[in-house]
């Protein structure tokens, strides 16, 4: 379950620093990045690094100056026949770093008269995306990430099968919206995929093509694809990719919504990109987009929490020692890269692992590495932030931060609702006035700085919260707040109800296991009434709604290996609707009957049977684990 949805929320849980400097930190001088010191220092953390993660290999490039300073690959693009990464030929997956030549393209029909950003995008479509609330989708809601869409992740990524037909896809299913088209950010992969078949309408030409010859044709990007499967030619280019070094390789992940993620491409054609883009679309005699385009896609910020950093066109941005910073992250389940560019600095720096290694470390280290690489070459030299906050106001607005939060890149509508249940995002309030945070496996703490914006101690993140009468709104956190903000549980994702679950759950349980144990003790002492039909009935619904929970779990386990689910959710579906409805009809008609005649035990067990099926159902119900949708 966890590789699952940190896969399909990967750009949100990338946990790339970026922010104010901690308490504590001193001004440190600078080492100068020359190519010589960059590839010792790179070379002394990338094999240790890999080793601990369990990864087989890695490919890293840093350009500076309009050159190349630093290409190199690290390890193994194949563990068992022992091939070395080369950074000009082996093929990494940057997952959702494609968005960027997306946007690219998009751009470049923009600058040509062809598109518009804030024109409904229905004109470019040859089927209708419908508007919520009087206000259509345009483009730039979805290069901002603020189209309101829901999450969309079944049959997302497959090993080895044929390329997807990018319109079926998109007509397949629409996802429903959760918020008013640009008001909230939530990360789209289907958005995204939407501007690809947009670039391929308006240009006229395959969306595969269309990139071949517009975008890494003028940049020289000879190793570089969004073709599913690959081409011939670059086939035996392509690193393999693993969960770790000790399991075999699980084979070529295929994208179904390719504008989004199904990108491959070699660390030295990365470079070319980032040099392009440092130097304001230029690469050598190849003008890919004019100047003015390459600042209003970086300048132009949509900001969700106004202290916070933004997102431009596409790029989002970050703020690391100081230094304003235009990234990208990506991850498919195997392989996971970042792209930064210290646009002021003209230096950009690109890696990509190619497994999730040990407790999804090979994820972690390439953010280590930014972090490292950040702190020699471009050290905070700002002083340390002074608190404007009294302790007796930090404990008060702690207190009113305090709770259980959900983000707003989510599902509504489809089982994956449940989530928001299962897994809410905590926020403590500690007794000195500092929040505490579990995120994606890490805690850590927050010191109030100024009202209502808190820094993270030992580390750079910022935290800002929008408060309306007392109560929190919601609350962003960098360098996630470009994708999603955290707003409060609705009381059916509370804990409350959490715990009335599993106290539904416990009873139902115990109710099945006592099931045998009532026979044997009634044919151990001679006991020859039977119980009630409607006893029998309940007894059968409570086994039954223990195995509609046990379809449930299978269906997240063919998640988690993408399998198919299409017969076992509908499976899971019913046994549920079964379980739940009959058992409550079951418990109701006992009970009325116990009420009346029978003694004080029996009748607090059918008052039990009675609430347990009742808050199974209506946590069913709200949660879609009942119902006929197969879309999520």
């Amino acid at each position: 379950m966890k590789q699952l949805f940190a896969s399909l929320r990967a750009l949100a849980l990338a946990a790339m620093v970026g922010a104010l400097p901690t308490a504590n930190a001193q001004p440190r001088p600078a080492t100068a990045l020359t190519a010589v010191d960059a590839e010792a220092f790179i070379d002394g953390l990338m094999p240790s690094a890999l080793r601990a993660a369990r990864v087989p290999g890695a490919v890293v490039v840093v350009v500076k100056d309009g050159q190349p300073l630093l290409q190199k690959g690290y390890g193994l693009a194949d563990w068992d026949r022992n091939i070395p990464v080369d950074p000009h030929k082996t093929l990494f997956r940057p997952g959702s770093v494609s968005k960027l030549f997306t946007w690219t393209a998009v751009m470049q029909l923009v600058e040509q008269g062809k598109l518009d950003l804030d024109a409904d995008l229905n004109q470019y479509l040859d089927f209708t995306i419908p508007g919520r609330n009087g206000k259509a989708l345009t483009l730039r809601h979805v290069m901002t990430h603020t189209t309101g869409f829901e999450e969309t992740a079944r049959d997302l990524l497959t090993y080895d099968t044929p390329g997807p037909d990018l319109g079926r896809v998109l007509k397949g299913y629409i996802p429903p919206y959760v918020y008013d088209p640009g008001s909230t950010p939530g990360y789209s992969n289907y958005a995204t995929a939407l501007a690809g078949y947009i670039v391929q309408r308006v240009s006229g030409k395959p969306f595969d093509d269309y990139m071949d010859q517009q975008v890494f044709g003028p940049l020289g990007m000879r190793q570089s694809t969004f073709r599913q499967p690959l081409p011939d030619a670059l086939k035996s280019q392509m690193s393999q990719g693993y969960m770790t070094q000790d399991d075999k390789p699980k084979g070529f992940e295929v994208i179904s919504m390719p504008p989004a993620g199904s990108m491959s491409s070699t660390g030295a054609d990365m470079g070319r990109f980032m040099l392009a883009f440092l130097q304001q679309g230029r690469l050598g005699d190849s003008q890919v987009l004019k100047p003015e385009t390459v600042k209003l896609m970086h300048g132009q910020l949509t900001r969700p929490l106004p202290g916070l950093s933004g997102i431009g066109l596409g790029f989002y941005e970050q703020n690391i020692n100081g230094h304003r910073v235009l990234a990208h992250g990506g991850d498919t389940v195997l392989f996971h890269s970042d792209l930064l560019l210290f646009v002021d600095e003209g230096i950009g720096l690109y890696v990509s692992v190619n497994a999730a290694g040990h407790e999804r470390q090979g994820a972690w280290l390439r953010d280590k590495l930014f972090e490292a690489f950040a702190d020699r070459y471009l050290p905070d030299q700002r002083p340390a932030t002074k608190p404007e906050v009294d302790e007796a106001t930090a404990r008060l607005h702690a207190q009113q931060m305090a709770g259980a939060y959900r983000n707003t890149r989510r599902e509504d509508s489809t089982w994956l609702s449940v989530l928001q249940l299962l897994s809410p995002l905590k926020v403590q309030a500690l007794e000195d006035g500092r929040l505490s945070i579990d995120l994606a496996g890490a805690r850590s703490t927050y010191r109030e700085v100024r009202p209502y914006l808190w820094e993270e101690e030992h580390g750079k993140r910022r935290l800002q919260a929008v408060v309306e009468n007392g109560k929190v709104k919601h609350w962003g956190l960098e360098p996630f707040v470009f994708a999603f903000i955290f707003e409060p549980v609705p009381f059916m994702a509370s804990p409350t109800v959490l715990a009335l679950t599993g106290l539904a759950v416990v009873t139902l349980l115990v109710t099945a296991l006592l099931w045998p144990v009532a026979a044997v003790l009634r044919r151990r002492h001679h006991v020859a009434v039977p119980p009630a039909r409607q006893v029998t009935w309940v007894r059968g619904a409570s086994v039954l709604a223990l195995v509609a929970l046990g379809l449930w779990g299978w269906v997240v386990a063919l998640l988690e290996s993408l399998g198919d689910a299409s017969v076992l959710l509908p499976m899971a579906q019913l046994a549920m609707a079964v379980s739940a409805i009959g058992g409550l009809i079951a418990a109701g008609l006992h009970a009325r009957q116990v009420l009346k005649l029978g003694d004080r035990w029996s009748q607090a067990l059918a008052v039990a049977w009675v609430l347990a099926f009742a808050v199974l159902l209506i946590v069913a119900l709200s949660h879609h684990l009942i119902g006929f949708n197969q879309n999520y």
